[in-house]
């Protein structure tokens, strides 16, 4: 009997000693692996939670930062400086950024969120946009063509549609995307006079021989309506949700 138990165990040793570990091992690093690199894409992904406020003075960023932030409407001055706040959904937050819109301190303060944007809220005045179309232009097309804002989604918000004068979103896009021509052509011309820059460059939008479309550019351009004074929201806020979850 004891022999025959002693034949059992040599052979249970011999199985053990014969067993191949290297698909385990394989099998545990293709694990870690595959652990590893969702890791560093979820960092990548969430590396960017800024939602910028931006645009022209008097468009009525402060005041669309204070109903998404502290819920309530509140008549703004012209900023120096930029607004920095929360904005909360549910269990997840953002960092709302309220971008000065005066063109001092505009182009400075933007350079300083643009790289953590996931994205940008450019918001126009819908009463005077046909007025200060050049304006509203020239700094929406150096936004879109900065290097740093191609992976944004970019909400062009037409805010105080509670006025009468107020034009449509739909007549902003049309009045944006011609000018937009004009000023890419004007940019066009001015970088073939002084030569190129490989390292500054910037991004020509759209696509060169055509008119300017925003279907026909890298980001994901939408155009929603608002009045931050009737607490007419919900689109933007729509927007932003989704990206946070």
């Amino acid at each position: 009997m004891d022999k025959l138990n002693e034949n059992v165990r040599e052979k249970k040793e011999i199985k053990l000693d014969n067993i191949d570990v290297t698909p385990i091992l394989a099998a545990l690093i293709i694990g870690f692996l595959v652990v590893a690199i969702f890791v560093i894409l979820r960092r990548r992904s969430t590396g960017r939670r800024d939602f910028l406020l931006t645009g022209l003075t008097e468009a009525g960023k402060s005041a669309i930062f204070m109903q998404l932030v502290h819920n309530k409407f509140s008549e703004t001055f012209t900023s120096i400086k930029e607004n920095v706040g929360e904005y909360r959904s549910g269990h997840v937050a953002g960092r709302l950024v309220d971008i000065p819109g005066h063109y001092r301190v505009r182009d400075k303060c933007f350079e300083l969120y643009k790289r953590n944007a996931k994205g940008i809220i450019f918001v126009v005045d819908s009463v005077t946009v046909q007025k200060d179309i050049r304006d509203v232009a020239d700094t929406l097309y150096t936004i879109l063509a900065d290097s740093a804002t191609q992976p944004c989604s970019v909400l062009i918000l037409c805010n105080k549609q509670d006025l009468t004068a107020a034009k449509s979103s739909q007549v902003i896009k049309s009045l944006l995307e011609k000018e937009l021509n004009t000023v890419r052509d004007t940019r066009s011309r001015k970088l073939q006079s002084v030569g190129d820059d490989e390292v500054n460059k910037p991004i020509t939008l759209g696509k060169m021989g055509r008119d300017f479309e925003f279907a026909h550019i890298t980001q994901n351009v939408q155009f929603f309506e608002s009045s931050a004074k009737d607490k007419q929201l919900s689109d933007l806020t729509d927007w932003i949700d989704r990206m946070l979850y």
